[in-house]
């Protein structure tokens, strides 16, 4: 029962494939082309983010029988493919929303009370107070549009500031302590702070684009720590200069590569890095010191169940 690995995971998760029998094979750097010759016999591939499983790489794998996702989000996998040809997918959202929903909150309460930007300026002997006056979460309304393990997270997470958490998500999720369920209208009308949670499908893709951002009835912070291609970055600079958007954290960008490891530098992006009422990390709200292991554990748990 051979496995390959496709991307570079926690030590705990090829430790325990092979107490349950199976065999790991790693390759970390070889193009789709170079997989497609040696990937027949594997019963299990383990990705991330490095490499798209398409309908190609699926036909050719003639004994696979799950493909692995050590991560939320399964846009690099052909489902439609996959359910065809019965293999199952696994993922592991669940084992980094905590980190997700920390991370969402960092990056928010380091926004509203200009903690970055008035720590760069004491580092060059500034130091302003009255401009860097914060914003408080409490009373405000929160917008969090998709509301599966992360959304979910982050909504506990803001449940001790006081505020006003609603939600909307494409499927029919029931509110709970944390959030109330609304439309995505509503998301617009009422919203001081939008959070998008999603995965990347088509009802995400550009999701938030200019239109949106006008139709929304408050000006409003942005946090985006799903995928970059949720969110038209050129149409969310239009609404930042035009202060419709008074800030926005930013996780993921829109310019991202496949493997999320580099960006495609360019005008947008440097008018973004220049922002101060922009703060931006490094596809890292998932990555840490903690997840990296619980991403493996849950998957592992997973194959066990199949």
């Amino acid at each position: 029962m051979k496995i390959l690995h496709l991307d570079q995971n926690h030590e705990y998760l090829s430790s325990e494939l092979e107490k349950l029998g199976f065999e790991n094979h790693y390759d970390y750097i070889s193009s789709k082309d170079e997989i497609l010759e040696k990937i027949d016999g594997y019963v299990g591939i383990i990705i991330r983010s490095r490499i798209i499983i398409d309908d190609e790489i699926i036909k050719s794998a003639n004994k696979l029988k799950f493909i692995a996702r050590v991560g939320a989000g399964l846009e690099n996998i052909d489902l439609v493919s996959a359910k065809k040809n019965n293999i199952q997918v696994l993922s592991a959202g669940e084992a980094n929303s905590n980190a997700v929903g920390e991370h969402a909150i960092g990056m928010l309460l380091n926004l509203m009370n200009n903690i970055g930007v008035s720590n760069e300026e004491i580092k060059t002997n500034v130091w302003e107070r009255e401009k860097n006056r914060g914003i408080e979460l409490e009373k405000k309304i929160v917008g969090i549009i998709g509301f599966g393990k992360t959304g979910q997270s982050f909504a506990k997470k803001l449940s001790g500031f006081d505020c006003k958490v609603i939600f909307n998500d494409i499927k029919e999720i029931p509110s709970n302590e944390f959030a109330n369920s609304v439309s995505l209208n509503d998301i617009k009308l009422k919203s001081d702070i939008i959070s998008i949670h999603t995965d990347l499908n088509q009802s995400s893709f550009n999701l938030i684009n200019i239109d949106f951002i006008n139709s929304c009835e408050k000006n409003f912070i942005l946090i985006n720590t799903s995928r970059g291609k949720c969110v038209n970055s050129k149409d969310l600079i239009t609404g930042l200069k035009n202060k419709k958007i008074t800030g926005c954290c930013l996780d993921v960008l829109d310019i991202e590569d496949i493997s999320f490891e580099n960006i495609k530098k360019n005008n947008d992006f440097d008018f973004l890095k220049n922002s101060n009422n922009v703060i931006l990390t490094p596809h890292i709200a998932g990555w840490t010191i903690e997840s990296e292991l619980k991403l493996s554990k849950v998957i592992i748990e997973k194959i066990k169940e199949l």
